[in-house]
C-alpha cells in the first residue's frame, strides 16, 4: 500500500514545488494538498471519523502555514491523530527549532529549499514509524475512540444574553450522562462561572499561561472538582491577569483539556480577543447566542462577519442558539438564519427569568429546578449538539432532543452536509 502524504501549504509555489518532489518518490501518494491549518484540522478529523485506515501516514507542513503557527498546529495534530507522522518543512534548520519540532511532536524537520534526497530520507523514516504505529494500535482496537474530546465554545453576540448559563447548564448536561467533562471560563475579565457555581478557588487559567507543557499533574492543580463532577478552569479574580492568557496559551490549555476529558466546554464571553478566537478556532462546536431583539442579533452578525474576515470560522460552520424566545416575537429564528448566514439550533431557550433568578441570586444554578422550562431546553440542546452520551432524565416538557442519540445523528449530518 503507497504512504498516503497531506501537505499543509499556504504558499502556492511551495505548494507545486512540494507535490512535484513528492509525486516522484517510489511508494508515495500525494493527497490533495490543503492552504491552512483549519483546512487541514478539518480533513483530519473528517477522514478519522471514517477510520484510521483512511489517514494519511503523514502530514507535511510549511513554516509558514496559518492562522495557526507551524509548532502550535504540529501539536494538535500529534495530540488528536497520534496516528500521523507530521514533518516540518523550515528554512531554520538549527539545532533550537529542531528540539522546539520535535516537543511539538513533530517526527522529522526538512530544511528549505528542498532537495530530493533529503525528503526522500525523512518520508521514508516517518512511514516506517506510522506503519509501526498503526501495527500497535490495532490491537487495541479504535485509537480514536477515547482520543480528543469534543471541545465546545459558547459565545454571546453582546454582553447579558445568557452565555455563562449556557455554557454552565450544557456541561451539566455531558457530565450528568456519563461524559468527563471540563468547564472552562474564557470570559477572562468578567468571567462569572465561580459565582454562578458557588465556587472560590485562588488558582485559573492565568496560572497555566506561562507553562510550555502542561502535565496531567500541573492541569490538575489548577483544575477544581465541583460537586457535580464538572471540572473548573476558573478565569482569573483579578480581571487584569487576562492579559497574561495569550492565544498561544490558550491552544496549549485546550489541547491539554481536549486529551484529559471527553467534552471540553469554554464561555468565551462577548469579548473577542486573542484567547478566545483561537479557542472558537479549534472548537469543534463553536455556538453564539443572541436574543431575538434588533441590537442582539446586530451584534451576532457583527461577530460572523468579524470570524469570517479573520478567518476565524466561517459563517456556515458557526451556530446560532436564539435565548429568551417567545412565540410573539417579531424575529423568528428563521430570520436570524438568513440575516447571520449560519446554522441555528433546532432548540431555543424560552424566556422565564423568573424560573432563574432565585438559583442565579444564590449562585446555585446547577440546583435549578428540573421543572424549569429553561432548563429543560438547555438540556435538550445538549441532546440536539451530540452531547450526552445517553438519555439523562431531562424533565417532561424539555428541549426537542433528549437524548444522545437522535441529536448526535441530526448535528452530524448538519456538519456533513456543510462539508
Amino acid at each position: 500500500m503507497p504512504t498516503r502524504i497531506l501537505a499543509a501549504v499556504g504558499d502556492a509555489d511551495a505548494v507545486r514545488s512540494l507535490v512535484t518532489l513528492l509525486s516522484q518518490l517510489p511508494g508515495t501518494e500525494p493527497l490533495p494538498p490543503v492552504a491552512d491549518s483549519t483546512q487541514l484540522v478539518d480533513t483530519l478529523t473528517r477522514l478519522a471519523a471514517e477510520s484510521v485506515d483512511e489517514l494519511p501516514e503523514i502530514v507535511v507542513v510549511h513554516e509558514r502555514i496559518g492562522p495557526v503557527p507551524a509548532l502550535e498546529l504540529i501539536r494538535e495534530v500529534a495530540l488528536r491523530f497520534p496516528a500521523v507522522g507530521v514533518i516540518l518543512l523550515t528554512s531554520d534548520a538549527s539545532p533550537g527549532l529542531f528540539s522546539a519540532a520535535m516537543d511539538s511532536g513533530a517526527r522529522g524537520l526538512v530544511s528549505l529549499p528542498l532537495s530530493y534526497e533529503e525528503l526522500a530520507g525523512r518520508v521514508q523514516t516517518v512511514a516506517q514509524w506510522a506503519a509501526g504505529v498503526r501495527r500497535h494500535l490495532g490491537h487495541g482496537g479504535d485509537p480514536f475512540t477515547g482520543v480528543g474530546g469534543r471541545v465546545v465554545t459558547v459565545s454571546g453576540a453582546k454582553g447579558g444574553v445568557g452565555a455563562t448559563l449556557a455554557a454552565v447548564h450544557l456541561a451539566l448536561a455531558a457530565q450528568s450522562s456519563g461524559h468527563s467533562t471540563a468547564l472552562v471560563d474564557m470570559d477572562l475579565q468578567t468571567g462569572d462561572i465561580a459565582s454562578y457555581l458557588d465556587v472560590q478557588f485562588r488558582r485559573s487559567v492565568a496560572d497555566l499561561a506561562a507553562i510550555t507543557d502542561i502535565s496531567p499533574r500541573v492541569l490538575a492543580d489548577a483544575v477544581f472538582r465541583h460537586d457535580t463532577g464538572l471540572a473548573l478552569l476558573l478565569a482569573p479574580g483579578e480581571g487584569e491577569r487576562g492579559e497574561e492568557v495569550t492565544d498561544r496559551a490558550v491552544r496549549q490549555i485546550v489541547s491539554a483539556l481536549r486529551s484529559r476529558y471527553e467534552i471540553v466546554v469554554l464561555d468565551c464571553g462577548a469579548q473577542m480577543n486573542g484567547a478566545s478566537a483561537a479557542a472558537v478556532e479549534m472548537a469543534d462546536v463553536a455556538l453564539l447566542l443572541t436574543t431575538p431583539d434588533v441590537i442582539a442579533v446586530r451584534g451576532a452578525k457583527r461577530a460572523v462577519r468579524m470570524w469570517d474576515r479573520l478567518q476565524i470560522r466561517k459563517a456556515e460552520e458557526t451556530t446560532v442558539v436564539v435565548n429568551r424566545h417567545t412565540r410573539g416575537t417579531e424575529i423568528q429564528p428563521s430570520l436570524i438564519r438568513k440575516i447571520t448566514k449560519t446554522m441555528v439550533a433546532g432548540t431555543v431557550i424560552p424566556a422565564a427569568f423568573k424560573e432563574l433568578q432565585g438559583a442565579v441570586d444564590a449562585g446555585r444554578v446547577h440546583e435549578l429546578d428540573n421543572r424549569s422550562t429553561v432548563k429543560q431546553a438547555l438540556w435538550g440542546l445538549a441532546g440536539e449538539l451530540g452531547l450526552l452520551k445517553a438519555p439523562v432524565g431531562v424533565p417532561r416538557g424539555g428541549g426537542r432532543l433528549r437524548g444522545g442519540d437522535r441529536g448526535s445523528v441530526s448535528f452530524r449530518r448538519r456538519r456533513e452536509a456543510r462539508r
